[in-house]
C-alpha cells in the first residue's frame, strides 16, 4: 500500500509540471516558422541559390529581429528590419552562391526578442557542373 501511494504521489508531481512547462510555453512570445530546412536538391553551377523561409509572430508584442547571420559567406541573408506585429508574417530571404561546386549544409541563426530567440534555419543540397 505505501508504494502504491509513493507512486500515486511521484506521478502527481510530474503531471503538474508538465502541465506547468504546456501553459508557459502557451504563453509566451515565440516566432514560429512554416518550415526550418530548405532542399534545393540538384542544381547546375550558376543556377538560382534563393530561398525563402516565412514566419509569424505568436507573441503579444511586435517582434524584432536582432540579428541573422550565415554560417559562412557563401551563404547571404535578408530580413525585415521593422517590428513584426503580433500576428504579423515576414519573410527571410537567403542567396546561396552557386558557383561553389560541390555539396552543401548551412545554417542561418536568427535573433529575435521572442521566446525562442535563437532560432536555427538549414539549407542544403549539390551544386554540379552544367552540361
Amino acid at each position: 500500500m505505501k508504494k502504491l501511494f509513493f507512486l500515486f504521489t511521484i506521478l502527481s508531481l510530474f503531471s503538474f509540471a508538465l502541465q506547468a512547462q504546456d501553459n508557459q510555453v502557451a504563453v509566451a512570445d515565440s516566432i514560429i516558422f512554416e518550415k526550418i530546412l530548405h532542399d534545393y536538391g540538384t542544381i547546375e553551377k550558376g543556377g538560382d541559390g534563393n530561398s525563402v523561409f516565412t514566419f509569424t509572430n505568436q507573441g503579444q508584442k511586435p517582434l524584432v529581429l536582432s540579428n541573422v547571420r550565415a554560417s559562412c559567406g557563401c551563404t547571404v541573408p535578408q530580413w525585415p528590419k521593422e517590428p513584426i506585429a503580433p500576428g504579423g508574417k515576414g519573410e527571410i530571404t537567403v542567396k546561396y552562391n552557386t558557383n561553389i561546386a560541390g555539396s552543401f549544409n548551412k545554417t542561418i541563426t536568427v535573433n529575435s526578442n521572442a521566446a525562442n530567440s535563437a532560432v536555427v534555419l538549414r539549407i542544403k543540397g549539390s551544386v554540379v557542373q552544367g552540361s
